[in-house]
């Protein structure tokens, strides 16, 4: 039996990915309900971060990587920009007050979450941007251009 972590998507919507086995579900949630072991093991699964979901495309001078951060203050976000790396990391505070008992759905993903994106091209990180509006964040990262040439004048001392 193959354990893979839960992607953002799945801890958030409780889906499960379609190539995995139903029995092996079945027997998974079986042992979850029966075993303390499995149960502890259950729990220190959702302190694990949740993996962000990003888009990321390419203009002719730019790769911009795009995420939902509803819900996340600018303050509580961290991106970390290297010419080949970004890192994405942030904390979803939950500031209800309502009983446990008192809920017929809870869907929504409060805690820490982060994703490292490996970029398709050389990037410049002094020049990058990141824009949020309406809970997107927008990151926009200038390609360096290899191809660019200066011409450097010698002067004489």
């Amino acid at each position: 039996m193959q354990n893979k972590r839960k992607s953002f998507f799945e801890r958030l919507t409780g889906s499960v990915r379609a190539d995995r086995d139903e029995e092996e579900e079945e027997v998974k949630k079986i042992s979850v309900k029966n075993s303390d072991k499995n149960m502890s093991s259950w729990i220190e699964e959702e302190d694990e971060e949740a993996e962000l979901t990003v888009d990321v495309y390419q203009t002719p001078n730019d790769i911009i990587i795009q995420t939902m951060v509803a819900g996340v203050r600018p303050e509580d976000l961290e991106l970390t920009i290297s010419r080949d790396l970004v890192t994405i990391k942030g904390k979803r505070e939950e500031s209800r007050t309502i009983d446990e008992e008192n809920y017929f759905t809870k869907e929504l993903y409060w805690g820490t979450f982060s994703r490292t994106i490996s970029l398709p091209a050389e990037i410049d990180p002094e020049e990058a941007e990141a824009i949020e509006k309406h809970g997107l964040l927008t990151i926009k990262l200038p390609k360096i251009d290899r191809e660019k040439k200066t011409n450097v004048k010698v002067k004489s001392i």
